[in-house]
């Protein structure tokens, strides 16, 4: 187990540089930045220097007067030295900003995922169990309705019925107007109504494609001659469902477990950006179309960090469920 964690963290570090170089080129190519933005602005005063000047300035200012090659060895320099510089679009240093937005997100996804897998798995396995009955196919409706729901859709949804409507949750926001005369309580109590609308948004919308795949894979499971086995010895049908075949069911699910890992981090950019959550999501989609290169290129490079140890959980929850699979 350990050369073969040492080999993949060999393979993934070079997977890792040839990733964040073609991310690197991307954001350089990209129509629009925010060189362009303030040399367009400036350029404008009473008085000031033409446009071309001030892109001559402002790219030798941010180190965007080299080519791409250069400016990406140039940019992993830094990185290396721990300067992932400042955020053109927020003017704050990138770290900084990234740690006061991923935690929203990383809150908003761990509470709705594991509420995905307490929801999904356990009706996945229903709907298996009880196959063409009124449970299968409700369950089965549902799933599909999740899975074909329109996030924007949904969301304003669920906003005019429980926010115009009823006036349980307020529209936007993540604190209310009274925010600050409320106690320590009341604070998380604000902030937590705030989110509930939003969570139940990323549940609902996620729930149906998990509910089916783990349908189709217990009904495989539930074919299988062992399983015709262990129901003629008797064995009662809880053990057999749930100690026989959804341990085998486990083996596929692992593989969206641990690719889930990077999701955590992301963010939910139209779930944040249609209920005015000021995450990771929002974040990175206002950097990336202001052509904010220094904070998109921290944000992305760690999602390819998080991809490649989700990828590395996967294979090593293989050998967790299933005896059969080493990594001899």
């Amino acid at each position: 187990m350990r050369k073969y964690i040492i080999k993949w963290v060999l393979w993934s570090i070079l997977i890792l540089f040839l990733v964040a170089f073609v991310i690197y080129a991307l954001m350089r190519c990209l129509p629009t930045s925010y060189i362009e933005a303030m040399a367009r602005q400036q350029s404008m005063q009473p008085g000031s220097k033409s446009f071309e000047e001030w892109m001559v300035q402002l790219s030798a200012m941010y180190n965007m007067d080299k080519g791409i090659v250069p400016g990406y060895f140039h940019w992993l320099g830094q990185m290396f030295t721990g300067n992932f510089g400042d955020s053109w679009y927020y003017t704050v240093p990138v770290v900084e900003l990234f740690h006061r937005t991923v935690w929203l997100s990383f809150i908003m996804g761990a509470i709705s995922f594991v509420l995905e897998l307490l929801i999904a798995i356990p009706l996945g396995i229903i709907a298996a169990t009880k196959q063409y009955t009124k449970a299968d196919y409700t369950i089965s409706i549902v799933a599909l309705a999740g899975i074909s729901l329109p996030t924007f859709f949904f969301a304003s949804l669920l906003k005019l019925v429980f926010s115009v409507k009823l006036g349980w949750f307020d529209l936007y926001g993540l604190v209310g107007r009274n925010y600050e005369q409320l106690s320590a309580a009341g604070k998380f109590a604000d902030k937590a109504n705030h989110l509930v609308l939003p969570i139940i948004v990323l549940v609902v919308i996620s729930i149906g494609g998990l509910m089916r795949y783990t349908r189709t894979n217990m009904l495989e499971v539930l074919n299988a001659d062992y399983i015709r086995t262990a129901r003629a010895k008797g064995l009662s049908e809880r053990k057999v469902i749930y100690h026989h075949a959804f341990r085998n069911t486990l083996i596929p699910l692992v593989t969206i477990i641990g690719g889930s890992l990077p999701g955590l981090f992301s963010g939910a950019l139209i779930t944040e950006t249609l209920f005015g959550i000021p995450g990771i999501g929002y974040t990175s989609y206002n950097c990336m179309i202001g052509g904010d290169i220094p904070f998109s290129m921290f944000y992305l490079v760690f999602l390819a960090i998080l991809t490649l140890a989700g990828n590395l959980i996967s294979d090593i929850l293989y050998a967790v469920v299933d005896p059969r699979v080493r990594i001899s």
